[in-house]
Formats: structure tokens, C-alpha cells, sequence
């Protein structure tokens, strides 16, 4: 039976880290029989290096490596691809996103806030220099533009900019007249999600997990890669 490592990015905040060990439990209750185990790639422990060299080899697929990650980019590329490098093994799997079931959650978040149809939205992701993480956003982005009726823009709560601050200072400053709101596209409640809640925004949805969701795409992703 093929190992599924569920690697997240790690935070301090400690319902943060409740949730990403509640979506790593849904997992594991959806794989009844298969070893899912829990890495991460920075802040704390388990780091995924150490994960993966605690897997005994086998052929042809031990372990598959998921990034509990909503775009790909440097975390996915260097530190999973690092961890997995001379593990022939290992497989790692590609990011969540971007996936349209991401933005049915984000649409159900939407609708848990009661944002109306007509309010603009800031797809607010976690910000990332790396080109390909930025091009999975921006997919992300042009999916729910083809579901909602109202003006999408993007914002980013880190590293690069628009920020959300300024996504939202800009959607007010157009002209666009109606409420504004902040679609949260981070996985767990944390620091980024925050600085969402601190934008000047009418509204600020949650953030994508727990929802079960994101549990088939995680299950695809491991599938995909070879797991069984």
C-alpha cells in the first residue's frame, strides 16, 4: 500500500495547525487501510524531508508526496522536489490548484458570508515571487470570473503586489460602487488570513479548509501520482 504524505506549508497559529490535522484526518478516514502521514516545509516539524527519509523503499511507488498547497511554486518545485529528488520511490504530486472544485469552496465560503452578487471580489491568495505560482492564481482567478457576476480581481497577502489592501483601495477607487469583498484562497486560518480580515474590505470569507472538497482532490492527486 502506497504511503500518502500530506505536506502543508506550516504555521504558527495553532488553529491553523488544528485544521490542516483535521484535513489530514479526513484523508486518512476517506483512505481506510493506507498510511497517510502529516509534513511540512517550513515553520515546523514534521519537515517533509524527514518524512520521506523515514519511508522504507519499494517498488514501484512507496510514497506519494501531496502538497496541501493551493498553487504550485517554490515550496512544490525545490522543497518537496528537494525531498523527493533521490527518491525514485517517491512521487511527488502536483499542487490543489489550480482545480475548479477550489472555486466551489470558494463559492460556498461566499455564500456562508452573504456577500451579494453584485459586490466585487478579491481572490486573496498568499503571494509567492515565483511565476508559476502566480500563473496558478491567476487561473484560479479566471474560474471564478466565469461564475460570478461582479468585477474579480486579485490580491495577494504577501511578498508581491497587488496587495489586498491595495486590490481593495483600487476596486473603491475605480469606481466600482458596490461592496467589496475578500475571497480568502488560503487553506487554514493563520497570520495571512489576518492581514484578509485587516483590508478594509465589507467582507472577508474564511478560508478553504475543512471542506470535503478538498479531500476528493487530495485523494486525486495521490491517485494520480500512483498511489493506490
Amino acid at each position: 500500500m502506497t504511503i500518502l504524505i500530506g505536506c502543508a506549508h506550516g504555521t504558527r497559529d495553532e488553529q491553523g495547525q488544528e485544521t490542516i490535522r483535521r484535513l489530514v484526518d479526513d484523508v486518512r478516514t476517506a483512505l481506510p487501510g493506507t498510511d497517510v502521514r502529516e509534513a511540512y516545509v517550513d515553520v515546523h516539524g514534521p519537515y517533509v524531508a524527514d518524512v520521506v527519509a523515514e519511508v522504507d523503499a519499494a517498488e514501484p511507488c512507496s510514497a506519494v508526496v501531496v502538497p496541501l498547497l493551493l498553487a504550485g511554486g517554490y515550496h512544490v518545485y525545490h522543497d518537496i522536489g528537494e525531498a523527493v529528488k533521490d527518491r525514485p520511490d517517491v512521487v511527488a504530486a502536483p499542487a490543489l490548484g489550480p482545480d475548479p472544485r477550489l472555486i466551489d469552496i470558494v463559492l460556498d465560503r461566499i455564500r456562508e458570508a452573504h456577500i451579494p452578487d453584485t459586490a466585487t471580489l478579491i481572490l486573496a491568495a498568499a503571494g509567492s515571487s515565483d511565476p508559476r505560482s502566480q500563473a496558478d492564481t491567476e487561473a484560479a482567478a479566471e474560474m471564478l470570473r466565469a461564475r460570478w457576476s461582479g468585477p474579480v480581481r486579485i490580491g495577494y497577502a504577501a511578498g508581491i503586489h497587488p496587495t489586498v489592501d491595495d486590490a481593495v483601495a483600487e476596486a473603491r477607487a475605480n469606481g466600482e460602487d458596490f461592496e467589496v469583498a475578500v475571497a480568502s484562497f488560503l487553506l487554514a486560518p493563520g497570520f495571512f488570513q489576518k492581514r484578509l480580515a485587516e483590508s478594509g474590505a465589507d467582507h472577508v470569507t474564511a478560508p478553504l479548509a475543512p471542506h470535503p472538497r478538498l479531500v476528493e482532490i487530495v485523494l486525486d492527486r495521490y491517485r494520480d501520482a500512483g498511489g493506490s
